[in-house]
């Protein structure tokens, strides 16, 4: 696919999954340009992930430009820089061996209206490892048989933080003993359950998508954890194989905005003695159809 060019910006894809590196802009200077915001709007919406490199965003500008796509989400369970209770601080220092976001996953997804997208910043990167693969849940859909797509779209799936952040989570039990740099907050909210369509349309482009993942889907509506996991743990395998992925390196400054809605994501925990340090904002979305 060529280079494309929208309005001020330079919009490359990375694989031929999704992905695109945007070049052209500078978002601190630009959160506010209307021309801007619809070219990366636009770019986002085709790509489903897009990148910046050498940007140096505050953390006020930081929420700005978030703010220009929607209201901003504020974490339930993990703790928010101070002063900016929009912005999680997503780290790791060099003895922890836990990271945060470390298996594949759609962010919130235990909400009722989970993110549209999140805008990921980063302040430190590792000499090595600690890259995010994201992978295309318009192509998983696509490549499910006929039979497979007839049955999933008319079933529910239940989503819940549970084993996250509940109380008995692995996150508040595991994380908080292995991971230092960040607090996780445990609470009874967590094992509140929530019903999302497996199949979901999205709302601006109108096409259809996978909508599990590993990290909150639980089961099947009307079915038992043990009845539903077997075709759960296949779609979970089906939705990030490698054709249907791309993988970032990140530097600082630079910016990951993924389209939560059509994509999940794994931070990879390859970087062990090493310290990492992002500033993510969350827009929020609606509930899936």
């Amino acid at each position: 696919m060529p280079t494309q060019k929208l309005q001020e910006l330079s919009v490359k894809p990375i694989s031929g999954a999704l992905g695109a590196m945007i070049d052209g802009v500078d978002l601190a200077r630009h959160f506010d340009n209307n021309r801007v915001i619809s070219g990366v709007h636009q770019a986002l919406l085709d790509h489903q992930v897009i990148f910046f490199r050498g940007q140096q965003l505050t953390p006020e500008q930081h929420v700005a430009f978030g703010r220009r796509f929607g209201t901003l989400n504020v974490h339930d369970y993990v703790k928010a820089m101070d002063g900016h209770p929009e912005i999680i601080v997503v780290a790791k220092n060099e003895g922890d061996t836990k990271n945060f976001g470390g298996g594949w996953h759609s962010d919130v997804t235990y909400l009722e209206q989970p993110a549209l997208g999140s805008i990921l910043y980063c302040l430190e990167a590792p000499e090595f490892g600690g890259d995010t693969v994201f992978a295309n849940q318009y192509m998983a859909y696509d490549r499910l048989s006929l039979g497979m797509k007839r049955m999933l779209d008319g079933m529910t799936a239940i989503h819940t933080a549970r084993d996250v952040y509940g109380p008995r989570g692995h996150a508040t039990g595991g994380y908080t003993a292995n991971l230092k740099a960040m607090q996780i907050l445990g609470s009874t909210e967590a094992e509140k359950e929530v019903e999302h369509p497996v199949v979901r349309t999205h709302p601006e482009t109108g096409r259809k998508c996978l909508y599990i993942n590993e990290g909150f889907t639980k089961r099947f509506k009307d079915m038992t954890e043990a009845e539903s996991l077997p075709l759960l743990e296949y779609l979970w395998a089906h939705c990030t194989q490698p054709e249907f992925t791309c993988r970032f390196r990140w530097q600082p400054g630079s910016i990951a905005f993924w389209d939560n809605r059509a994509v999940q994501h794994y931070a990879l925990n390859d970087y062990h003695g090493q310290r990492r340090r992002m500033h993510r904002v969350t827009v929020n979305g609606d509930r899936p159809v």
